[in-house]
């Protein structure tokens, strides 16, 4: 697979928030070759990189060991690198490539920590856009991307509606609910309380490791279903090498038996604390948190009046996260908008992260859609009347 990946140096940027940087730098990755009219942006998820295809190979990816869509994009696959121009812009505010609070700040020499501007998801698709205007790729065949990189999807459509012909946002909404905002805000809290963050300038010393391991925990519990995790974990105790990894609780005494699902967590938190930054954690959760499609508008279908492409809409039983209510309701605001599109919901008790690790239902309806649009084989489209539709949506939400 011909892969091209780099630092692009788009110059000075203004954020939405008013503030500016003299240099914003985004790490990309391409895939195939470009023909003019076959591009496909893929928009990375909240701790994703642009290392989205070839496997394994960790050099140059900016500390990602792993693409995180590999088993879909690639030669052959759902997101064929054979027929398309594939590419992946890790967002501003990360901590992979792209300039973000890790960053140095020309101005002091040292990190920028706090001082780097807020950024949101309009702001990750404007630089998106400048870095494809480095690349020299104007319109789009198609932007597609899960959860939050979802959302990013969704803003291509509202603010450059001519310059991309379909969109496949998967596992996303147009807005968070209260349920998913308030396990933000612990997340970002036990981030904040950690004694080590330090106001966000922790780069000289010890990292808040303890907070943002916490953090993580809540985020994986969010990404699975009850249905997973009962069949992952059950109630059993954990193996005698997890107990020698991570004791259990000392308020138990070692009473109490130490659990797979916490030696699980415990594990994954370990695991993020030493690939991401806290302090882009927060920024990009923050971005997250913020988005409203409708912003600037009376609707969501409002917002969405100029595109005149087509979308299709992919939602998840088991996602609780962005549920298939909520997906119901931007396929509604597409119509609305006089799009032609479909709402295709995979059967699936994994939860959020299925558009990951289920390959195998996400990829052909992907594949079709991108060839043949909502016409696509094995596209299929929901009956409108969903009756969860009428309970994700409240009148402080609709618009």
């Amino acid at each position: 697979m011909n892969t091209d990946r780099g630092v692009l140096d788009v110059g000075s940027f203004e954020f939405e928030c008013g503030e500016s940087i003299e240099q914003l730098d985004l790490a990309y990755e391409a895939y195939g070759e470009f023909d003019g009219d076959n591009a496909v942006l893929v928009c990375h998820a909240l701790t994703g990189s642009a290392h989205v295809a070839g496997g394994h190979d960790r050099s140059d990816t900016g500390g990602q060991a792993r693409a995180w869509w590999d088993t879909i994009v690639g030669p052959g696959k759902a997101i064929d690198t054979n027929d398309y121009y594939v590419v992946c812009v890790n967002d501003p505010g990360s901590c992979y490539g792209s300039t973000g609070p890790a960053s140095e700040n020309p101005a002091t020499g040292e990190p920028y920590g706090l001082e780097f501007p807020p950024v949101t998801v309009g702001d990750w698709t404007r630089a998106q856009r400048r870095a494809l205007d480095a690349l020299g790729v104007g319109r789009l065949h198609a932007v597609t991307g899960g959860s939050v990189g979802g959302m990013n999807v969704l803003e291509w459509a509202k603010r450059y509606p001519d310059d991309v012909r379909r969109v496949a946002p998967i596992a996303t909404a147009a807005r968070l609910d209260a349920q998913c905002l308030a396990l933000d805000a612990i997340a970002s809290r036990a981030i904040t309380s950690d004694p080590n963050w330090n106001g966000g300038d922790y780069y000289d010393d010890e990292p808040p490791y303890d907070g943002m391991a916490l953090a993580r925990m809540i985020g994986h519990v969010m990404y699975l279903s009850k249905e997973s995790m009962d069949a992952k974990f059950g109630r059993r105790a954990a193996g005698r090498d997890a107990l020698s990894d991570t004791p259990p609780a000392e308020v138990s005494g070692g009473f109490f038996p130490y659990r797979d699902v916490e030696a699980y967590l415990d594990y994954n938190g370990r695991k993020f604390v030493d690939r991401f930054d806290p302090n882009a954690y927060l920024y990009i959760l923050a971005a997250m948190d913020d988005y409203d499609l409708s912003e600037g508008y009376d609707s969501d279908g409002e917002a969405l009046g100029a595109f005149t492409g087509e979308a299709m809409v992919m939602s998840f039983t088991g996602d609780w996260h962005f549920t298939i209510g909520q997906a119901e309701w931007l396929a509604e605001s597409f119509r609305e908008a006089n799009v032609e599109v479909a709402h295709h919901v995979v059967e699936s008790g994994y939860g959020h992260d299925a558009f990951l690790v289920e390959s195998e239902h996400v990829g052909p309806p992907l594949a079709d859609f991108l060839d043949r649009g909502i016409e696509g084989r094995a596209v299929t489209d929901t009956d409108e009347d969903i009756e969860a539709v009428g309970t994700v949506q409240t009148d402080g939400f609709s618009d």
